[in-house]
């Protein structure tokens, strides 16, 4: 099946307010190019150098996402034009975000990873950690950021009612941030649900998915 045919397929089935980032890593620019030209303009990388290389040779309609685990000293590269950071677990990260953007003028926005599977590689703040960086002074003071919304993994299993409860438990964070008024967040995005459990998460409420293998075909 052609890349084509893959999105074709894929957008045809998704709810109207479901969007679709297509994991771009490890593939090369012209299998991102295919996908740009069957109209896709949102992709996601979880390597800062890989997606400023990218960046550079590509369309400049593009929306380019930051979906892997972020170094503080590598913001620097992609916050001239990072559309939005998925994986943010720590207030030192933001911070550092924070100043990268002001210094290109910019408001990042980004997404809070949250702790939801049952594994100790997966990133993400839990509930507790969650609460104590918003109500912190020092998150107040952040101007630079957006936080748009929640990203979750859940664990890696057949188990689908496992899934389907670490996602819920992610919806519950999420409906409950939503109450928050704060003024440096603006709540509308759930980033849940990749190639092998996005449609158990959109039944969960999820509003952003991220796709790789289902798009590209397997590494």
């Amino acid at each position: 099946m052609s890349i084509q045919t893959n999105l074709e397929n894929i957008k045809s089935n998704l709810p109207e307010n479901v969007t679709l980032v297509a994991v771009s890593k490890t593939k090369a620019v012209s299998d991102l190019m295919q996908a740009y030209e069957a109209g896709q303009r949102i992709f996601g990388e979880n390597k800062i150098q890989e997606m400023t290389d990218k960046w550079e040779q590509m369309p400049k309609d593009i929306q380019w996402h930051m979906i892997g685990h972020v170094q503080t000293n590598k913001v620097k590269y992609m916050a001239p034009f990072v559309s939005l950071i998925h994986g943010v677990d720590s207030l030192k990260l933001l911070q550092e975000i924070n100043k990268q953007a002001q210094k290109n003028d910019r408001v990042i926005n980004c997404l809070l990873q949250i702790y939801i599977a049952n594994e100790d590689t997966k990133f993400g703040l839990d509930e507790e950690e969650l609460e104590n960086l918003l109500n912190s002074e020092e998150f107040g003071n952040l101007k630079n950021i957006r936080i748009v919304g929640l990203m979750g993994m859940a664990s890696f299993t057949d188990n689908q009612e496992q899934i389907q409860q670490e996602f819920k438990h992610l919806k519950a964070i999420y409906d409950s941030l939503k109450a928050y008024k704060i003024e440096n967040c603006q709540i509308n995005t759930l980033s849940m649900g990749m190639s092998g459990d996005y449609k158990v998460a959109i039944d969960c409420g999820s509003n952003m998915i991220r796709l790789g293998s289902s798009i590209f075909g397997e590494r």
